[in-house]
């Protein structure tokens, strides 16, 4: 079924808490232009078409022709997905992940808060997008540095709350590493 409606209130919705999230974290302007790739005919189509408010629409065009066009679109416009920092090593010639810049590290936490938030809705709480992450494979496709200074601003969310944690972001330029630990809730 195809819902052009429901889908452009479920990005927006989600897109606005990234703004919202973004200011508070002192990256106010960038938020601005988080996700404007999802209003892309690319974008915008497979996502009314595989809308279902429980998830990406993207897994559903993943389970139907086998790979999501919307996706590749997607990251390859916007900086916040760690999928965006790949690039060749010189000296193996192979496809690896590079280091995100803490900027974007930023605008990735408050992407990954506010699609726990959307798709959450009432079962959200502040150790769900820790949760997703460590219950993902994305430690094997990031930097090393850049899954742990994540891993630092969610366990941060987990264990302080958002208003702190959004505070710290704003006076931080330089991202702490932790260890990966697992989570605590």
């Amino acid at each position: 079924m195809f819902h052009p409606v429901r889908h452009f209130i479920t990005i927006s919705k989600h897109r606005h808490e990234v703004i919202r999230l973004c200011f508070k974290a002192g990256i106010g302007f960038q938020g601005l232009f988080h996700d404007l790739s999802k209003y892309s005919l690319t974008e915008f189509i497979p996502g009314a078409k595989y809308y279902t408010g429980k998830e990406s629409p993207n897994n559903g065009e993943r389970r139907d022709i086998g790979y999501s066009l919307a996706w590749m679109h997607h990251k390859g416009r916007n900086k916040h997905h760690f999928e965006f920092w790949y690039d060749y090593e010189m000296e193996t010639k192979k496809i690896v992940p590079m280091p995100m810049p803490d900027r974007y590290i930023k605008e990735m936490f408050c992407d990954r808060v506010a699609a726990s938030k959307t798709y959450g809705g009432k079962e959200y709480n502040q150790s769900s997008p820790l949760l997703y992450l460590t219950q993902s494979t994305a430690s094997q496709k990031m930097t090393e540095d850049t899954y742990r200074k994540l891993l630092f601003l969610l366990n941060m969310l987990a264990k302080k709350g958002e208003k702190e944690t959004l505070a710290f972001m704003r006076k931080t330029k330089v991202l702490p590493i932790s260890e990966p630990t697992q989570p605590q809730g």
